[in-house]
């Protein structure tokens, strides 16, 4: 992950009704906030000409119907929104750090890859779990599949490469690493990533208010837990009881 200056924004053509407005080429905190606060400024503006947003790491792309609106009037639009979002970007960057914690049981059946990763990092799988757990992740964006997080700040340490042949099945909830990114998958999907452990919270309730339990922005630790604490919590995450902790650090 790379830390860079602040980058005038571009706005590009993307197709003929939608807009990418690009904050950097690199990945950091900065960028990203500055992504996210435009995305709430669009949506505070309460423009009906807008159909979408998509934001990623560094960009925001805004799909609008042609028929409400030029593309000339639409980043006239955006040009007069940034320097206030750019602005609000700054301050959630210097805002404190809201930290959801995930119980993760690692290694045993779900977590059947801890010792490989341990191997390749040349340490014991208990090193491997005191790093993993060790860091607060940025969550960047989501995406993938509802409630994925794409996670930022994994020590390289750790970084392992995909598997040759990925599985036809990963369980919901496996924690996996892959090179120098670790993730969590929401619900059961085929995957190459090297899995280390597996929480028993669900990352998408689909009826729930709201239906992921963070957001972009926040940051998840990971915290230890073993076998039987994870199938008590998975019982509470059944009976509608659980609630994800989170807790606030100042920057």
């Amino acid at each position: 992950m790379t830390t860079g200056a602040h980058q005038e924004p571009r706005i590009l053509v993307c197709g003929e009704d939608a807009l990418v407005v690009e904050f950097g080429d690199g990945i950091d905190p900065l960028t990203n906030d500055r992504v996210y606060a435009l995305a709430a400024a669009v949506e505070a503006a309460v423009n009906a000409s807008v159909t979408e947003m998509v934001p990623t790491y560094r960009s925001l792309l805004i799909q609008y119907d042609l028929e409400l609106s030029t593309v000339e009037e639409m980043t006239e639009f955006l040009v007069a929104l940034i320097p206030s979002a750019d602005q609000a970007g700054n301050n959630e960057t210097n805002a404190s750090r809201r930290i959801y914690k995930l119980p993760v049981s690692y290694g045993g059946e779900q977590g059947q890859d801890l010792n490989d990763v341990a191997e390749h990092a040349g340490m014991t799988a208990e090193e491997v779990i005191a790093i993993h757990s060790g860091t607060d992740y940025r969550v960047f964006m989501l995406g993938f599949a509802p409630g994925f997080p794409y996670l930022g700040g994994m020590d390289e340490r750790i970084g392992t490469p995909r598997l040759a042949s990925p599985r036809v099945r990963v369980p919901a909830g496996s924690v996996g690493i892959a090179e120098t990114q670790t993730g969590v998958y929401p619900m059961a999907s085929p995957g190459g990533w090297r899995l280390i452990g597996n929480t028993p919270v669900s990352l998408f309730e689909p009826n729930a208010n709201p239906p992921v339990p963070f957001l972009p922005g926040s940051f998840i630790r990971f915290v230890p837990v073993t076998a039987e604490e994870a199938e008590r919590i998975a019982q509470e995450v059944a009976d509608g009881t659980y609630l994800v902790q989170m807790t606030e650090q100042s920057s």
